[in-house]
């Protein structure tokens, strides 16, 4: 149990690193001024899901559920 312990610690660090990385590469709100003046409705605006900033936010979702799952399972007394 012990050898599941340390693996699990290890990917929780690795998720703890990845999903800081993931937050630090997306665009802050403040960049979006353009939706002001009607800028949404722009290629990028309506495809935003599909573009590099939607798959960010995908991933940083997917790790955020990760690192919970994981800091519950460590907290576990097994």
């Amino acid at each position: 149990m012990e050898i599941l312990r340390t693996v699990l610690t290890v990917l929780f660090v690795l998720v703890c690193v990845v999903s800081v990385i993931l937050v630090l590469l997306q665009e802050g709100r403040s960049a979006g001024l353009g939706a002001i003046a009607g800028g949404a409705e722009t290629y990028w605006g309506k495809n935003k899901g599909r573009s590099m900033e939607g798959n960010l936010v995908k991933g940083t979702i997917g790790l955020a559920v990760a690192f919970f799952v994981l800091a519950v399972i460590l907290n576990l007394n097994f």
